[in-house]
């Protein structure tokens, strides 16, 4: 048999060689966020004049996504998961195509053959001394999608961390290695507003000793972090992880010592951060990746001890009904998780919360967040039957087990003080007719 290293060396070429590999009509899968492996997709756009109708399957682009720029419409249809930055015009303006889809059930989309997968570009560590890559930061959806792939094209970077979990690759699986020593992309963190320390401290305060948190990335996710100093035995269970969480492990707050499930363990799919994120994450025992749909599967995530799923918003109505994907009929971001978790939360071993954490305010005060009714066309992302609690600066809302009356009070009562009067007198006129 050929020795994985010598297999490995035969197989090392440039990006431009190994993206001679997709043909017209090919779908093409491409690891998700900080996990994407540029040097492959922009060869593969450079490509552009020799191909038609390429798919390209991504869920956040953030390089530059040249595939998705405005005259590569006959060249590649780019199919978005969540709806990003360098995406999003594309996906307005009808050159893209935005696919609704929980985190949990995309991985579903190849694993039961919705979408082929001819060709998987991902990014990975540089093999073991066994022959096995780490996808590192990006499992996601990426690690099932290269499993289903006819062709796995891999960017070997050496700076990917190696990640414990389902997250390994025999060198045999991929067909072409590019090598490369580009820094990973990096997520730097959000600068905290007292407006941000102030809601990370009512999230806080529904926190209780021994639970299992899922959040995200942003200045309010880091906020809550920050104000969890005086907690005990917290653990992490969540699609997605930051840096915010190091420090609440190096004090032993965060140490899964009361989780049901993965006792010890930091459980996760992706995660975006710095490089300094990365260096912790290699090679430590404490961090498992694993693929989202198990990772995002609500009857996993309701195996752990007291889940707290804490997650934003664009805008929350006064019925509790929660828009965070779409502002009126405009595609802004995606699903991501927030049902997942939320719904596993409810069910969460010795019970579960669901928080829904955002600003009063949007556009610099100028427009409030929480509204009479949500703009006309506005995709409902969380339905009001669903969320526990929504903190603002201002305070707590606790939604569940409360009438539309008792809701519309509590949420106009957390709302900025300038919007509060007229929250209140457009929602009575609206719903009552006072």
């Amino acid at each position: 048999m050929l020795q994985w290293q010598d297999y490995y060396q035969s197989r090392i070429c440039t990006p431009q060689e190994a993206v001679k590999e997709i043909k017209s009509g090919d779908h093409v899968v491409v690891a998700h966020a900080c996990g994407e492996p540029r040097s492959l997709t922009k060869a593969m756009s450079e490509r552009y004049a020799e191909l038609h109708d390429v798919k390209v399957i991504h869920r956040v682009g953030m390089g530059e996504c040249l595939y998705a720029q405005p005259g590569m419409e006959e060249h590649f249809r780019h199919i978005s998961l969540f709806g990003g930055p360098n995406s999003r015009k594309a996906i307005h303006e009808g050159r893209a195509d935005y696919m609704p889809r929980f985190i949990s059930e995309t991985p579903a989309l190849f694993l039961e053959g919705h979408i082929p997968v001819d060709v998987a570009l991902i990014t990975v560590s540089p093999p073991d001394k066994n022959g096995y890559c780490s996808m590192g930061i990006s499992v996601d959806y990426s690690y099932p999608a290269a499993k289903m792939a006819k062709m796995i094209i891999a960017e070997v970077n050496s700076n990917m961390p190696r990640t414990h979990g389902e997250s390994f690759l025999s060198v045999k699986e991929i067909a072409h290695f590019v090598l490369s020593d580009d820094d990973l992309m990096e997520v730097m963190p959000v600068k905290q507003t007292d407006v941000e320390k102030s809601i990370g401290n009512y999230c806080a305060e529904l926190i209780e000793d021994g639970s299992t948190l899922q959040m995200g990335i942003g200045a309010i996710p880091d906020a809550v972090l920050a104000a969890l100093d005086n907690k005990r035995d917290l653990g992490i269970h969540t699609e997605m992880f930051s840096d915010g969480i190091i420090p609440l492990v190096e004090k032993e707050i965060i140490n899964g010592a009361r989780k049901t499930i993965h006792p010890n363990k930091i459980i996760s799919t992706f995660m975006m951060g710095t490089k300094a994120l990365y260096k912790w994450a290699d090679d430590n025992p404490i961090i498992e990746m694993h693929p989202e749909h198990y990772v995002n599967d609500p009857w996993i995530i309701a195996q752990n001890y007291k889940l707290v799923s804490i997650n934003s918003a664009l805008q929350v109505d006064v019925l509790g009904q929660v828009a965070a994907d779409t502002l009126g009929p405009k595609q802004f971001s995606g699903v991501g998780g927030q049902i997942d978790f939320i719904r596993g939360a409810k069910r969460s071993v010795g019970g579960g919360k669901s928080i829904i954490a955002i600003s009063s305010t949007a556009s610099g005060g100028k427009v409030s967040r929480i509204v009479p009714s949500l703009y006309e066309g506005t995709a409902v992302t969380t339905t009001r039957n669903e969320v526990d609690y929504v903190v603002t600066e201002y305070g707590i809302a606790k939604l569940s087990a409360k009438t539309n009356l008792q809701r519309l009070k509590a949420l106009a009562a957390i709302s900025h003080p300038d919007f509060r009067d007229e929250i209140l007198a457009k929602a009575n006129k609206l719903y009552y007719g006072a």
